[in-house]
């Protein structure tokens, strides 16, 4: 009978060994009956198996790509399985026989093949979805080197959360201002284009004139009308040129220069910045991760390329021995709030508890940030669009006003 070479996670940690098994499928069953979750099973004295790819493994048809909800739902299943006792191949099976066909079902189909073939848990998610990045497939790892994998993704359920709700505070702030803009930019060509064209053909029958300000629209109108493919046409190749330019490395950093300064604006995304660095720091450190690869992955996850070539001197300086908050005060980008909360974490030893806290606090003021912000573009948007809007009525009502004087001349 063959032998099958195993590592498993088990009650008391890692166990390797050997097991005899008449096939792979047999050896899995006698360990699951051990309660043992192996991430490594191979047969002794051969050489590895060939991965057999099934009909109704969407393998075949490339990697698996998921949207941020659907991570987390994925990731929130696995946790509550895992975390009721259950190893994680028959906890990906449960998980395969969902009734909701989505991306979530096939990538646990996906999985469980890999995971029967012997592929960590880890590596396998890394080469069945590019959605969930590095950040994620090394915590994975972390949690199978030390058996701690359903604490782990317990503590990813969270931190997805929250990014998750950091995504939607931002967005669900910038819809109202932006249904005001294009709301103001319709108006104003619903006058430039038909209604003060057809008021002019109005004066032209009775004898009258457009006062001065109507006509330099009128000429605008018709300027519009005879050259708006051209118009289209040069912001496209403005579009494209202005994208094709920001994907170059060398532009990035500029760019995101730029964003920063912006008034207002520029305030939410360094507030962003850094309640998005403290929660991965603090989930990092909370899983037994040191202050080093902590930072090596939370860089990975820093989506401003200033921010993230800013975070890599700071993180360069702490490979050196020095503290945290001291980089961090070298480096000039962070408030003396977080500063002093860091420095906290450091004289108590809680890191992870002060960099929680300080993502927290953060994150209130985030909140207080976007407020301010839709507080003051709202009315400035309606401002805006009123001048118009009124500017248009007013010559209008002088032209209406002047015709109905040539007329009962």
């Amino acid at each position: 009978m063959p032998t099958f070479a195993y590592s498993a996670h088990g009650p008391t940690g890692i166990i390797t060994g050997e097991i005899a098994a008449a096939d792979r499928a047999e050896a899995l069953t006698l360990l699951g009956k051990k309660r043992l979750c192996p991430f490594r099973l191979e047969q002794s004295g051969t050489a590895a198996p060939v991965k057999k790819v099934t009909q109704t493994s969407p393998a075949a048809d490339g990697p698996i790509k998921l949207k941020p909800q659907q991570i987390l739902l994925f990731t929130e299943e696995l946790s509550d399985l895992l975390s009721a006792g259950i190893q994680l191949e028959p906890a990906l099976a449960t998980m395969e026989r969902r009734r909701e066909l989505s991306g979530v079902k096939a990538l646990a189909t996906a999985l469980r093949a890999k995971v029967r073939d012997g592929l960590p848990f880890s590596k396998a998610i890394a080469a069945a979805s590019p959605s969930f990045g590095g950040l994620y497939c090394a915590l994975a790892n972390a949690g199978e080197a030390s058996g701690t994998l359903p604490a782990i993704l317990k503590r990813q359920v969270e931190y997805l959360r929250s990014l998750a709700a950091l995504r939607s505070k931002v967005l669900f702030a910038l819809i109202y201002p932006a249904f005001l803009v294009v709301a103001a930019v319709a108006v104003t060509l619903l006058f430039v284009v038909y209604l003060i064209p057809q008021l002019m053909e109005l004066m032209d029958s009775t004898g009258g004139a457009l006062p001065v300000a109507a006509q330099m629209i009128l000429k605008f109108s018709e300027f519009l009308k005879a050259t708006w493919w051209m118009i289209l046409m040069a912001v496209l190749a403005v579009f494209v040129v202005a994208k094709a330019w920001l994907k170059r490395p060398e532009a990035q950093i500029p760019w995101a220069c730029f964003q920063l300064r912006l008034p207002l604006f520029g305030e939410v995304l360094r507030t962003r910045f850094f309640v998005q660095m403290l929660e991965t720091m603090a989930n990092l450190l909370g899983n037994g991760l040191s202050m080093v690869q902590a930072m090596q992955l939370t860089q990975q996850a820093i989506e401003n390329p200033y921010f993230r070539r800013e975070f890599e001197r700071i993180m360069n300086l702490v490979a050196e021995g020095m503290s945290l908050s001291r980089a961090l005060d070298r480096s000039g980008l962070f408030p003396p709030l977080l500063l002093d909360m860091v420095n906290v974490g450091e004289q108590t030893g809680d890191m992870a508890g002060a960099l929680a806290k300080a993502a927290q606090r953060f994150d209130r003021d985030l909140g207080k940030k976007i407020e301010k912000l839709t507080a003051l573009a709202q009315p400035a948007i309606v401002f805006l669009m009123a001048g118009l809007v009124g500017t248009m009525a007013y010559l209008m009502m002088t032209a209406i006003f002047q015709t109905i004087g040539n007329i009962s001349k």
